[in-house]
């Protein structure tokens, strides 16, 4: 950004016309209406104005083939998880408290036929299921991007009245503009490019690209596309306390929920500060050495998920878990042959080398979001089973003789240079034996990671094991045959009825 010259300059320029011949005067206007208009008419452009620029301003023109193939596994993935969602706890817990709330624009939940809420509920509900297990797609800088976005645009397009039609390119475009916002924002920070500690990152930038994107479905002004985010900044920030408990997947739900409401405010006329990303005291009080800069213009404009990749996990726990269970893993085939028992009875240490991440440090979780959230738990239940899955994380298998045994036999160490970044950690995992043997494996990328990502029959077969706890075969590959071609998609009308779930089924009267 330039500063603006002295307002003498201006005619100070034009005094300099009369002292030169007409020829060499024309050519020195020419220069001089150019250097006034570059340095004098236009105004600064704060940071908010740039991030509204952008939000406002993105069209599907500027989609490439490649972020919209990622966009799409990311949806895939995401509506994946959120059905399985549906079955646990916190889903049921906040669904009950949803009910309260009634309005006559309505939104379905996914795979819940019998159950709709005013937009923003339908979003705060899709966005706990999506959270509940943690299983849905993490990125770099470290954020859950899509379970922010995604809900919010389903329940728009379901509950904005049929005359607005909108296409699955309308979709991608809004998605990966709620995306591309949760980006830009984390790389004003270097606190945000490590494993969190202070804050969840879905409350913060989440509750920002919710609304970026519910700006731009709506069509949004810029003006207003600004207030929005002003807004959003008030609704944001969850502590990581709250980890591993049954609040946590409400971050999400509640990133969708205000970041959705934030659109509807700046839409009434609501104002905030219309500089609040550009400040320590807007929304860089969310990360340490915070340093806003004002985004490129939209003939520059490249997306970061095209440069980022997410990933993808396998088994439902938070992302530095997986690369313990890929090292545990490849320990137990020393450990064990063919399909004989893990000789827990000999095992005398289990030493996991791993970043220091407090909240994932838990030696004896006792709940299933505490396991979810164990470096020791995840060791120990790949190395007995060979594997982690959705049932791992079940009461009766973290309860286990076994597993508490094996617990007590591990611990950790922080080398210096496994710094807490989703982008360098590794894992190192020995296991010694009571005869001195010890032996140890190390993993430095998994399987669904950015660099080794899943295959898109594995991201397929992911979601049909999620997607068919509520729905039939058939409507499972609909939905997949649907997202996969989303780009062609001219009404989104047809994907949000296959979300809805099967009709309840129709109880037979009794005669008399």
């Amino acid at each position: 950004m330039r500063p603006h010259p002295p307002q003498w300059q201006k005619s100070a320029y034009l005094e300099d016309y009369q002292e030169m011949d007409s020829k060499a005067t024309n050519r020195f206007k020419n220069t001089s209406i150019q250097l006034v208009e570059h340095f004098c008419l236009p105004s600064f452009e704060s940071v908010t104005e740039s991030f509204a620029r952008v939000i406002h301003g993105l069209t599907v023109g500027h989609l490439t083939d490649h972020v919209i193939q990622r966009s799409k596994r990311m949806i895939l993935d995401t509506l994946g998880v959120g059905f399985l969602g549906t079955s646990t706890e916190v889903f049921h817990k906040a669904s009950e408290y949803s009910k309260i709330y009634n309005s006559n624009a309505s939104s379905s939940v996914w795979g819940q036929s019998d159950l709709r809420l005013p937009p923003p509920y339908a979003a705060f509900m899709n966005g706990v299921a999506i959270h509940s297990m943690d299983f849905d797609d993490t990125w770099h800088p470290a954020t859950h991007p899509s379970g922010a976005v995604l809900p919010v645009l389903t329940a728009l397009s379901e509950a904005l009245p049929s005359s607005q039609k909108f296409s699955g390119l309308d979709l991608l475009l809004a998605f990966n503009v709620g995306i591309e916002i949760q980006g830009r924002l984390m790389h004003f920070s270097k606190e945000a490019s490590d494993i969190p500690k202070r804050f969840h990152p879905p409350s913060v930038v989440g509750t920002l690209g919710s609304a970026a994107a519910a700006s731009k479905f709506l069509g949004l002004s810029m003006p207003e596309c600004q207030e929005a985010l002003a807004i959003a900044v008030s609704h944001a920030g969850a502590p990581m306390a709250n980890a591993a408990t049954q609040t946590k997947p409400l971050h999400m739900g509640n990133a969708a929920k205000h970041g959705m409401e934030a659109a509807f405010l700046a839409m009434l006329g609501l104002q905030g500060n219309k500089q609040v990303l550009d400040m320590q005291t807007g929304f860089g009080a969310f990360y340490a050495n915070y340093s806003p800069k004002v985004l490129p213009n939209l003939e520059s404009h490249t997306w970061l998920l095209g440069q980022q990749d997410v990933a993808f996990k396998r088994f439902p726990a938070h992302l530095a878990t997986h690369w313990v269970a890929d090292a545990a893993a490849s320990v137990r085939k020393h450990l064990v042959t063919d399909r004989a028992p893990l000789p827990t009875d000999h095992i005398e240490k289990i030493v996991l080398r791993i970043p220091d991440v407090q909240y994932v440090n838990r030696p004896f979780p006792d709940s299933e979001h505490e396991a979810r959230h164990s470096f020791q738990y995840v060791a120990c239940a790949t190395l007995l089973d060979g594997h982690v899955t959705v049932p791992s994380f079940h009461k009766s298998q973290i309860s286990r003789p076994q597993v508490r045994e094996l617990l007590s036999k591990v611990k950790l160490e922080h080398p210096g240079d496994n710094l807490p970044s989703f982008n360098t950690l590794y894992c190192e995992v020995s296991v010694t034996l009571s005869d001195g043997a010890t032996f140890t494996e190390c993993s430095d990328t998994f399987y669904g990671h950015w660099r080794k990502p899943l295959s898109q029959e594995d991201l397929r077969e992911k979601f049909r094991a999620n997607a068919s706890s509520m729905l039939s075969c058939d409507r499972v590959e609909r939905l997949i045959e649907i997202v996969e071609n989303l780009e062609d998609l001219g009404d989104c009308s047809v994907l949000t009825t296959l979300l809805k779930g099967p009709p309840p089924p129709v109880m037979a009267s009794k005669s008399i």
